[in-house]
Order: C-alpha cells, then structure tokens, then sequence
C-alpha cells in the first residue's frame, strides 16, 4: 500500500512539472510583460494582440499606413535592461513599416510624426522562436520609439 501511494505522489508531481512546461508561450509573455510593468510601475494599455503600449506622445494627427516607410529613433532592449539595439543621439533609421516586426506594425500606427510609444512586444510579435545576435528565442521585447517622420 505505502509502494502504491509514493508511486501515485510520484504520478502527480511528474504530471505536475509537465503540466508547468505547456504553458502556452503567450500566456508566460503575458505574465512577464505585466510582472515588469508592476515592478517598474508602469502603466500601459493591452491590444488584442497581446502587445501592450503606452502613447507617451501622441504627435500629429495623421499616422502612417503599413504601406509608409518610417523614419525612428528608438531603443530597445529585453526584459533585465540589456539593450540590443538603438540609435543614438540625433540618429533616426528609416525603415519600410511593413517589413518591421509584428509588434511595431501594431504599435507606430498609434502615432503621428513626433509621437513617442513604449511597446512591451510578446515574442510572437517580436522573433518569436529564433535566436538572433543579443536576443534569446522566446523574448520579450522593450522598445521606445520616436516616429520622426514617414512617407
């Protein structure tokens, strides 16, 4: 009898432990985008995407089309700060809008020239699984932009 309930217990923390590991991607991005905006208390609004955002400047009125190419400045950087890329000083980079990451096709459209957005991308809006210079597969991205300009 004691065999069958240490084997039982066993059972259940197996199954247990596996269960933690299904946790679907966006649900943990989730958490992770809402555990650092509450420790660095910040506020931002959720997209139905999952992005979440916060217009720190609306700038002007009309905003670009997914068919602009955008001119920013921007930093960005992962969840513990390490900053991956950015521009520096006056430098802006211009960019085709619809050839940008999920996250900033969603977010930059919010703007018009002059505006400024912080993004807290989910990584299936961001790189999603893949590993690139800087980045580990499955992170959540920082970015704050600046949309100097579009066309």
């Amino acid at each position: 009898m004691q065999k069958f309930l240490l084997f039982s217990l066993l059972g259940l923390l197996v199954l247990a432990s596996c269960q933690k590991d299904t946790i679907p991607q966006e649900e943990k991005d989730r958490d992770l985008i809402l555990e650092y905006l509450a420790d660095n208390n910040l506020t931002a609004e959720e997209h139905a995407s999952g992005l979440f955002y916060k217009i720190n400047v609306p700038g002007g009125n009309e905003k670009p089309a997914l068919s602009n190419e955008v001119r920013v400045k921007y930093r960005g950087e992962l969840l513990n700060g390490n900053v991956f890329d950015e521009t520096i000083g006056t430098q802006s980079r211009n960019f085709p809008l619809s050839g940008l990451i999920q996250g900033w096709r969603i977010g930059i459209p919010f703007l018009g020239r002059g505006g400024k957005i912080s993004l807290y991308v989910p990584s299936a809006l961001g790189y999603g699984s893949q590993t690139l210079p800087g980045i580990p597969a499955n992170s959540v991205l920082v970015f704050e932009i600046e949309l100097v300009d579009f066309q």
